[in-house]
């Protein structure tokens, strides 16, 4: 049983959340992987050496076969000479590292799962304000459970303009929506608010995803 807040910090009554998705066990293996593919998908992949195809010279030999004292060389090209080209350099683009839908799925229940643990995860009954209202956002936080988090990441249901300008001004404060939430939001984000609605737009998230891998 977990407990749902109202808009002021108040206990309203409790609630039980399915366990496949908030009742996964850690898993830290499963979340560094997940995390290192959405980093490395994240980047953007410019650097570029030459390979001994792609270096200026080297048209003839350097020097004679025998006779120098040197050891045999066939052109200045070669990955051995200085200047010469580099053997499996990186190249832009590159295969981006990738990690199965199913692991994906369970390393996001499994993250989501730990704050849950960790009481750094509140769901609140409705997220609402009459106007853009950065003091009623302030207001929220300092009442809210995890107000001595550093930072918390408000999941949304659907995008919502009026609660994002409250809240926008707030560097304390990420916002996302339960279909765009994803392993990486949730670790880098001590705190995680989840509006009840939100709660169910994710349940309905897992079970279409579940119903196209099997």
């Amino acid at each position: 049983m977990t407990s749902l807040y109202n808009q002021k910090g108040e206990v309203i009554k409790k609630i039980n959340l399915p366990k496949e998705i908030f009742g996964q066990k850690p898993n830290p293996v499963l979340l560094a992987q997940a995390a290192r593919v959405y980093l490395d998908r994240q980047k953007v992949k410019t650097a570029s050496t030459k390979t001994r195809a792609e270096v200026a010279g080297g048209g003839r030999k350097p020097h004679r076969q025998k006779g120098t004292g040197s050891a045999r060389a066939g052109s200045i090209r070669s990955p051995l000479w200085r200047g010469g080209g580099i053997v499996f350099g990186p190249k832009p683009g590159g295969t981006p590292l990738v990690l199965p839908k199913k692991m994906r799925a369970k390393a996001l229940a499994t993250a989501i799962s730990v704050k849950l643990t960790e009481k750094s995860l509140t769901i609140v009954d409705k997220l609402e304000f009459k106007g853009p209202k950065t003091k009623k956002a302030v207001e929220f936080l300092g009442k809210s459970a995890l107000k001595d988090k550093k930072k918390v990441l408000l999941v949304l249901p659907d995008k919502d303009e009026t609660v994002v300008k409250s809240f926008r001004n707030l560097q304390k404060v990420g916002i996302t929506r339960a279909l765009d939430l994803n392993t990486l939001d949730v670790l880098k984000f001590p705190g995680l608010i989840f509006t009840l609605e939100a709660v169910d737009k994710f349940k309905e998230r897992w079970k279409s995803g579940n119903k196209q891998s099997n």
